[in-house]
């Protein structure tokens, strides 16, 4: 009899093979070029997100990390800037043994994004890498730019020869959102990618799929027979989907005005939300099969006939909060007078499927609301009978399901209990699990998971140009609506939002959580 032997591929995805399941996923031989490394998404974020997948043991010992801005800087001079965003947002703590092998493959080129010469000389710097790290042709360039910058630098990579691989090599590109500003930009976006990189090679970051609580609702999904036999129709009464921020613009105005809470916050991260909400179960885990039931979701999107009606926007204006007195949005360093730009969105959608027929889906975001959260909360329908009488049960809500995303995350269970006592009185109660208090690991942060992802060329939950498509089709119709018809309603600081988002809601018989 013959034994077979396996050997393990850590780029394997661990969900593919229960044998595989407990082992790390380790990177293998690669370098990350960092394109904007001036810009607070590296410093805070992208650089220590580097850091603590090295310190996790993630990172294959001769890892290379490049960077390129316009800066008249030498690899020493780039590696200090590393070490000290490391010091101020890594997640890990700071050892000087793993700081030491990983600056020993930091470099860096100066440049700007019209300057040949510049990648010419980063062709010759990933080449020195292969020979020097053992990079072997992986390299990955991560666009961490404002968007008009995009095609200029892919362009660029490709005239230097920068995205070309061979014998077996990868070469991968990463954007981040937004992807577009409407359909015809994203899909003139998508033309330009296609052009240089396949399209497994383009990887399209949306840092809120890499967020535990946000995995963490197809584990709660697939993983448990208790909730998929009501995850539809026939218990669902309505889906709330929410995304709030207590702050205002700060200096944004340059990136904002013009784009607005629908185009920065509904097109990308909430539409992703529902999908992964109400998507029928994968085949496997697989990026692919993963994709297929998301694409599905977003092309039986169905939006509402009177959008006046069942859609709402709103500026924030002075007020106060957290106990401060804050400028309302016209009054933001930056911001034209006149601006219509919303920074409260709130849309009705339908999913024409059989799964879901009939139930609405909440979608709201907006800027200086009461408070900082993001979550996803699935309304039950109340019980057909109820064998109490109308004072016995009249604090009683909808029982719910809700996944907080952040800051705090975790589920919470809302149900009906009866209250202590020798009289019949039922309210509602709270069961909740949050991750801080059930686990001894630390969540890594997202861009760590969507790094690695990356690295690994394993982008389960990454849009692909198909999915950025299907939300524009969507999201176009309500933007361009929006745009025929007047200004925003304006909305105090520190407030859900303005009256016609609630108003919007009373006209269906329901009304808005207040997280």
């Amino acid at each position: 009899m013959s034994v077979r032997t396996r050997v393990w591929d850590p780029g394997v995805n661990p969900l593919r093979d229960p044998r595989d399941r407990r082992l790390p996923r380790v990177a293998g031989p690669c370098s990350l070029v960092l394109f904007g490394v001036t810009g607070d998404l590296a410093r805070k974020k992208l650089m220590p997100a580097v850091y603590d997948l090295a310190n996790r043991g993630l990172l294959p010992p001769g890892f290379a990390l490049v960077g390129f801005a316009r800066r008249d800087w030498a690899d020493q001079d780039f590696a200090e800037i590393v070490h000290d965003s490391v010091r101020e947002h890594a997640r890990t703590e700071f050892r000087e043994d793993v700081w030491n092998e990983l600056c020993q493959g930091i470099r860096f080129v100066a440049g700007d994004f019209a300057d040949d010469a510049a990648f010419d000389q980063l062709g010759q710097v990933v080449r020195d890498l292969d020979r020097v790290r053992g990079t072997r042709g992986n390299h990955a360039f991560y666009l961490s730019i404002p968007p008009k910058f995009f095609a200029p630098v892919v362009q660029q990579l490709k005239r230097s020869g920068l995205s070309a691989s061979d014998d077996g090599a990868w070469r991968r590109v990463v954007i981040e959102k937004p992807f577009g500003h409407d359909l015809a930009s994203a899909r003139e976006l998508n033309s330009t990618l296609a052009e240089v990189f396949p399209h497994g090679s383009v990887f399209r970051i949306d840092h809120y799929l890499g967020k535990e609580t946000v995995q963490n609702l197809l584990a709660l999904r697939f993983a448990n027979t208790m909730f998929e036999p009501i995850w539809n129709a026939h218990f669902v009464d309505h889906v709330q989907i929410t995304m709030a921020e207590d702050i205002g613009i700060g200096g944004r105005a340059g990136y904002y005005d013009g784009i607005g809470a629908a185009r920065d916050v509904i097109q990308n991260h909430l539409l992703q939300l529902l999908a992964l909400a109400a998507m029928e179960e994968p085949l496997t885990f697989d990026a692919r099969d993963v994709r297929v039931e998301k694409e599905k979701v977003l092309a039986a999107l169905t939006l509402p006939e009177d959008l006046d009606l069942h859609t709402a926007r709103g500026q924030y204006a002075a007020g106060w909060q957290g106990g401060e007195l804050v400028k309302g949005f016209l009054e933001e360093d930056g911001i034209a007078a006149g601006s219509s730009t919303e920074t409260f969105a709130a849309i009705r959608l339908g999913v024409d499927t059989r799964r879901w027929a009939g139930v609405p889906f909440y979608l709201r975001t907006g800027k200086r609301l009461g408070r900082r959260v993001t979550e996803l909360a699935v309304v039950f329908k109340r019980a057909p009978h109820l064998p109490f009488s109308v004072t016995d049960t009249e604090e009683l809500g909808q029982n719910a399901l809700v996944l907080r995303v952040q800051p705090d995350e975790g589920v919470t269970l809302r149900f009906g209990s009866k209250v202590p006592g020798t009289q019949m009185e039922v309210r509602d109660v709270n069961m909740d699990f949050a991750y801080g208090d059930s686990f001894t690991e630390s969540s890594p942060e997202a861009y760590e998971r969507l790094i690695l992802d990356v690295l690994l060329g394993d982008p389960p939950l990454f849009p692909r140009h198909e999915e950025v498509e299907l939300a524009w089709t969507v999201l176009d119709p309500v933007l361009e609506h929006w745009a025929a018809g007047g200004r925003p309603e304006q909305y105090e600081s520190g407030t859900w939002g303005p009256a016609g988002a609630e108003a919007m809601m009373a006209r269906d018989g329901r009304a808005w959580r207040r997280p």
